[in-house]
């Protein structure tokens, strides 16, 4: 593309401080460095994850920032020694990345990669130590390597998922946490056993992909507990046979499955 190798403006939502409203800025974006991505954002998701860490909590505070992980996009320009990924690839991000070399990306109950995991502390790129966003020559931190809350991101390859293009990216953008995490958490990690009973606290993405994937693996109850009972419907879509709203008893949650 026109655009390869160089900087590029664009808008960005900014969080100056914590807590503060986000902030639409002009941005620049550097050009992807070794073993990084520079990905053209169409479509980005707001996760809650993004929210608490917006707020600063339970982290060392760190700001100007640009959060943002579960979104879809396209590759607009590639660094030296990528080679899975080209510019117009559709892609989404993965914010627990894989190296696919260390012990723990080789390994299949673990994805806590040696190179990548998460580390939401850190807000530059793992190469150089610095920033590929600024504005007027100052920092702007990442996130989580992925900052999708900007029309441009850069990530490290391995923090980029290739999709198939014809996959709807305003749809399948959900897929780089809220589905993903409910989903592996009932295959990869419950691994409930055929005809077992699983129950599953809280019916947002998350919980409706987690019941999901308890039907997939053959869970012949699915209780969905929520305080929200219009979420109850929907769920029985993804698998939910029964469901519990604590608020409607007086006995202990685990008693009240009917």
């Amino acid at each position: 593309m026109a655009t390869a190798g160089k900087v590029i403006k664009c808008k960005a939502a900014v969080a100056w401080e914590a807590g503060k409203p986000l902030s639409m800025e002009e941005v620049e974006v550097a050009p992807p460095q070794a073993m990084e991505v520079r990905v053209k954002i169409l479509f980005t998701s707001l996760c809650h994850t993004d929210v608490y860490f917006w707020e600063a909590k339970g982290q060392t505070p760190m700001f100007p920032r640009i959060f943002g992980h579960e979104a879809g996009g396209i590759v607009e320009s590639v660094g030296e020694g990528v080679t899975e990924l080209a510019p117009g690839d559709h892609v989404l991000p993965v914010f627990t990345g894989e190296c696919k070399e260390c012990p723990h990306c080789k390994s299949a109950e673990s994805n806590m990669c040696d190179l990548l995991r998460i580390n939401t502390d850190r807000g530059v790129m793992i190469g150089d130590g610095k920033s590929r966003f600024s504005i007027d020559g100052k920092p702007i931190y990442h996130f989580v390597g992925t900052s999708t809350f900007s029309e441009y991101t850069v990530m490290h390859v391995g923090c980029v998922a290739k999709i198939n293009p014809e996959a709807p990216l305003d749809k399948v953008c959900v897929l780089s946490c809220g589905i993903s995490t409910g989903l592996g958490a009932s295959i990869n990690v419950a691994k409930p056993p055929k005809g077992s009973t699983v129950a599953i606290f809280g019916l947002g993405a998350v919980g409706l992909a987690a019941a999901e994937g308890a039907r997939i693996a053959g869970a012949s109850r699915i209780i969905g507990v929520d305080l929200n009972a219009s979420r109850f419907e929907e769920a029985r879509k993804f698998g939910c046979t029964e469901f519990v709203n604590p608020k409607d008893h007086t006995k202990p949650v685990q008693q009240g499955a009917r």
